[in-house]
């Protein structure tokens, strides 16, 4: 069954990449104005924006890969360590955390020399753009400052978790906190726009779903009515759902050495290669923003990796799973930035292996009568690890990673419904067998708790 996974996997993979480097128009997203029209280009021209900005992903990534034997130094220093406990955690030594801390020097590093280029020429070769995000006739995109107050929460939340443990409540609170983060950037707001005007705003009539709800009585600084936004509302939901989620998806795969920092660096290709169709074709603002902050978590994710990977010295901690999902969360959501919902699915795919992993153990919890915060032992990574060990369930998922990678970028590229097959085909082949597993292992603990009643009710 897994050998068969694994052959589906590197042949879809072949193929979807013979074909990603195949002189054919470029990616196939629509510019955000008619002044701009996409021509077909080498696919290569992709790599060739991403060269312009490679300077972010160099300093990010010798931050990262430089200041993690200093962080690792200062965790085992003050007894931030993970202890093993021959149960989930079975690493022989005590290691240590607040990986997540060197993993968040390197984004930021990345990010601000970022700023550095609007004055010192020649650090970051902006691609060309139209004249709508010209200033003074040069391109010298900023990355929001919001986007850096995010991470800088989650990362808060994390290292206090780390050092201090918090409550689910508490821990929560953070996550909305840093989701409010993104809201001040309106990510969310766009993407819900791109779904509702067209389908809930032409069915009522009502494309911006505004509404004005009059008031009984004229209120101070409101007047006779107060505005009710449909869409920024549903926006802040949608960002809020994708912060949680990312979050906590990324938190649970974080359960073999490297797993999530080479995941999330799979991802961050994947996405990067969609971003770069899209400054191609100059679809906003964003485009310049959004290779900066891709390139600076994929540089610190390659930093962090040589430290973190099989035998681990160190480990990401709740500090660098929560940041990593953040991040996925504010790439896949800056993908529909111009309102493109199904670059937004394209991102989605591309961070199937998380999202996947959670909804099964949702499953596999709810048939086992446990709660979603109880920890187990049957997670992808856990089966694959008793099958082919630590090494070869990592590689293992890297694959199917690199699978869904492609496929979500095909999916800027090729007829949509087609790619959606493939995904779905793929899915629930890992889905089902996983579940098997689960309903097996459920059925042996009953079995067992069953027989040890009758043994003790003999006894007796």
């Amino acid at each position: 069954m897994l050998t068969g996974l694994l052959n589906v996997a590197s042949n879809t993979l072949v193929s979807g990449a013979v074909s990603l480097l195949q002189f054919t128009p470029a990616l196939q997203i629509t510019p955000a104005t008619e002044s701009v029209v996409a021509q077909p280009v080498l696919k290569t021209q992709n790599i060739g924006i991403l060269q312009g900005y490679i300077g972010v992903f160099v300093v990010a990534f010798l931050v990262t890969v430089l200041i993690t034997p200093v962080v690792r130094r200062l965790a085992i220093s003050n007894g931030i360590v993970d202890r093993p406990d021959d149960v989930r955690k079975q690493h022989k030594m005590p290691i240590a955390y607040l990986g997540g801390v060197a993993v968040y020097a390197g984004i930021l590093a990345g990010i601000i020399y970022s700023y550095f280029a609007d004055s010192i020429p020649g650090l970051i070769d902006y691609h060309i753009v139209g004249e709508k995000n010209l200033v003074d006739g040069v391109f010298m995109p900023q990355v929001p400052p919001w986007i850096a107050l995010g991470m800088t929460i989650i990362v808060v939340v994390g290292l206090i978790d780390d050092i201090n443990g918090i409550s689910a409540r508490v821990k929560l609170g953070g996550q909305m906190m840093a989701a409010a983060a993104l809201a001040i950037g309106d990510v969310g707001v766009n993407v819900a726009e791109g779904v509702l005007r067209p389908t809930l705003g032409r069915l009522l009539d009502n494309p911006h779903l505004l509404y004005h709800i009059p008031l009984p009585v004229e209120v101070p600084g409101f007047g006779t009515t107060i505005e009710f936004d449909f869409i920024y509302w549903a926006g802040t939901v949608v960002i809020a759902i994708f912060v949680l989620g990312a979050t906590n998806a990324s938190n649970f795969i974080d359960g073999l050495d490297g797993l999530l920092t080479g995941v999330t660096s799979i991802a961050m290709i994947g996405f990067l290669f969609i971003a770069a169709g899209m400054a191609i074709v100059d679809t906003g603002s964003f485009d310049g923003p959004r290779i900066i902050v891709g390139l600076a978590i994929l540089g610190a994710c390659m930093g962090f990796l040589p430290h973190n990977f099989n035998p681990a010295s160190i480990f990401l901690g709740d500090t660098g799973s929560l940041l990593l999902g953040y991040c996925s969360a504010l790439m896949i959501l800056s993908l529909g930035d111009t309102g493109q919902t199904s670059l937004v699915f394209a991102g989605l795919i591309i961070y199937s292996i998380p999202i996947i992993d959670t909804l099964l153990a949702i499953i596999r919890r709810k048939l086992a009568g446990k709660k979603m915060s109880d920890p187990d032992a049957d997670h992808l990574h856990h089966m694959l690890k008793r099958s082919l060990g630590v090494k070869g369930a990592v590689f293992a998922l890297y694959g199917i990673g690199i699978v869904f990678c492609v496929l979500g970028v095909m999916i800027s590229k090729f007829q949509a419904r087609f790619i959606y097959a493939l995904v779905l085909l793929v899915a629930f082949y890992i889905g089902v067998y996983a579940i098997k597993i689960a309903r097996r292992s459920a059925l042996e603990g009953h079995i067992t708790s069953s027989d040890e009643k009758k043994a003790a009710k003999a006894d007796s």
